[in-house]
């Protein structure tokens, strides 16, 4: 494996933001992959923040867990997670160490290995929209588990995010998160407005 591919990527300074300007900061850039040589990413369209210990709905509000010691690191480490026993989701762990704030990455626009995304998900010849639209999708498409749980964002030569696109805050919507049951109401999720990658309502 080389880091070459990934010689444009994120240093630890773009990181260091508390969760909800990180959130904002992550959308319009890409996310990618490396495995075995095969590369794929996709544009960051759709986050949601959560916010450690005074959020209900985040990982981190009970404390630290075997299961998310990792968002209680540093910012800049990928934290991943199993739900419903079969889908992975990706998360930037965000804030300061010892908060267990992150952001999940919701859903991205493929942009590389577009044949890969498909061959993973078993989803040649279907709606390209598709392919990476929800945090489950996007893991399977890019090759996302639980094994790159602790990776670094600016080490990893496994996974990294690049610059792509500036994103001006028209552009943002912001509403509730999606699929949880607690802090439904608060406004958390943030996409790109009008993109038909995002995985929930858009405007």
């Amino acid at each position: 494996m080389t880091l070459e591919r990934g010689k444009n990527r994120y240093t630890q300074s773009f990181f260091e933001q508390d969760t909800i300007a990180l959130s904002h900061a992550l959308l319009g850039k890409k996310l990618v992959t490396q495995s075995r040589r095969q590369v794929t990413s996709g544009v960051i369209v759709e986050v949601e923040a959560y916010l450690g210990s005074r959020d209900p709905a985040c990982h981190a509000a009970r404390g630290m867990t075997v299961r998310n010691a990792v968002m209680f690191k540093e910012p800049g480490y990928c934290y991943v997670y199993l739900i419903y026993g079969m889908y992975f989701c990706v998360n930037v762990v965000s804030d300061r160490a010892g908060i267990g704030s992150a952001v999940l990455i919701r859903a991205v626009e493929p942009i590389e290995g577009v044949s890969i995304m498909e061959r993973r998900r078993g989803a040649s010849g279907r709606k390209l929209r598709d392919l990476a639209r929800g945090p489950g999708r996007l893991c399977d498409a890019l090759g996302i588990s639980t094994a790159l749980s602790g990776a670094h964002f600016t080490t990893s030569d496994r996974i990294w995010i690049e610059p792509y696109s500036e994103i001006s805050r028209r552009s943002v919507g912001v509403s509730g998160r999606i699929g949880i049951s607690q802090g439904t109401n608060l406004p958390l999720r943030f996409y790109l407005k009008n993109s038909p990658w995002v995985s929930g309502p858009s405007a």
